[in-house]
């Protein structure tokens, strides 16, 4: 199987859009504020929105199943409170959920948290928890910066986020470590931000022991893990600086990198840089990168492309960067897989 592991529903109905704008406005004046129930989004019109946009693109190139989150840049965590979050995210994780289950064999689901700036992360749990119990969700994606790009929230290796990890531990679920929308005009939500946090979140671990409190918490950073794999000399000397263990000790039993790099040379500095082992296949399509590389006549998230042609992989090694790794990485959907016989 090709298992893409960095799916956001990006192209949901228009209805959502404008459900959240109308929850957006409800925060200054409370009379606008819309329920849950208002919402009215058939299956047909699901159906549609995947038919000709995801599940098109995943059969002409090649991908077999998707892990399926909500769109990224719509969480926002730092609109509204913990309540517009809670309401926000359980509408948009039932509509993934909804999706998996009309396609079964294409997506399977991966929750976005009720996160608020300020807010203790133990009031995620519940959504967590329904997710995985009730939506059969395989992971969770963890925003490091609830605040758009200010930077408030403590590192990853707070103990802050302790209770998440317990239950991430508990339930066998890795997060991937993605933003949301910058709010910050310092810096660009997909260009910057999103580059930005991937570093940061990797940085924040190799300052710190979590994983020697944690030693099963698993974590998934995108887009080629930001600067990491270019600068790897770099991580790899402060790391001795500080007198911590080689990476591959101190932190590449517990963070993997995905592909969503979108030219050839980056994925043949990833796959050269990064041990197979913690390289996870993703595209993240369709997402933040939507066009057609004049250079190569091909969209430039059509990442199967560089995976196959890099001469650092061999038929093994593909194997497990397509499939094998997810499958290791995400238990519960080693499991769901196994239970359809695959």
């Amino acid at each position: 199987m090709i298992i893409d592991c960095h799916g956001h529903y990006t192209t949901a109905p228009k209805a959502l859009e404008s459900w959240r704008s109308q929850q957006i406005a409800g925060i200054a004046d409370a009379a606008l504020m819309p329920r849950a129930a208002d919402l009215k989004i058939g299956d047909d019109e699901l159906r549609e929105s995947i038919e000709a946009n995801q599940l098109r693109l995943m059969k002409a190139r090649g991908s077999d199943l998707t892990i399926f989150s909500p769109r990224a840049s719509f969480m926002a965590h730092h609109v509204g409170d913990f309540a517009v979050s809670s309401t926000w995210a359980a509408i948009c994780n039932e509509l993934c959920f909804r999706v998996s289950q009309l396609f079964p064999e294409h997506f399977i689901g991966a929750a976005m948290l009720p996160q608020s700036p300020g807010v203790d992360p133990r009031t995620c749990i519940p959504e967590l928890e329904r997710c995985v119990k009730e939506y059969g969700f395989v992971a969770i994606n963890l925003n490091p910066d609830p605040s758009g790009g200010h930077w408030t929230s403590p590192p990853l290796s707070d103990r802050h986020w302790y209770p998440l990890y317990e239950k991430m531990v508990e339930h066998e679920i890795p997060a991937m470590v993605h933003v949301s929308t910058s709010c910050n005009a310092c810096f660009h939500t997909t260009g910057a931000h999103y580059l930005n946090a991937d570093t940061t979140a990797f940085m924040q671990c190799l300052t710190s022991d979590l994983f020697k409190d944690f030693p099963t918490l698993r974590f998934v950073i995108p887009h080629g893990g930001g600067a990491v794999p270019y600068h790897w000399g770099r991580f790899r000397g402060l790391a001795q600086e500080l007198k911590k263990p080689l990476l591959q000790d101190h932190l590449l039993n517990n963070i993997f990198f995905d592909t969503c790099v979108y030219h050839q040379p980056g994925i043949d500095l990833l796959t050269q840089v990064i041990p197979v082992d913690n390289i996870l296949f993703a595209s993240e399509m369709i997402g933040a990168v939507r066009g057609i590389d004049p250079e190569t006549g091909f969209h430039y998230d059509d990442t199967r492309r560089f995976v196959d042609a890099t001469p650092h992989l061999d038929a093994d090694t593909r194997h497990k960067v397509f499939e094998g790794n997810a499958r290791r990485v995400y238990p519960r959907l080693d499991r769901a897989l196994k239970s359809r016989g695959l």
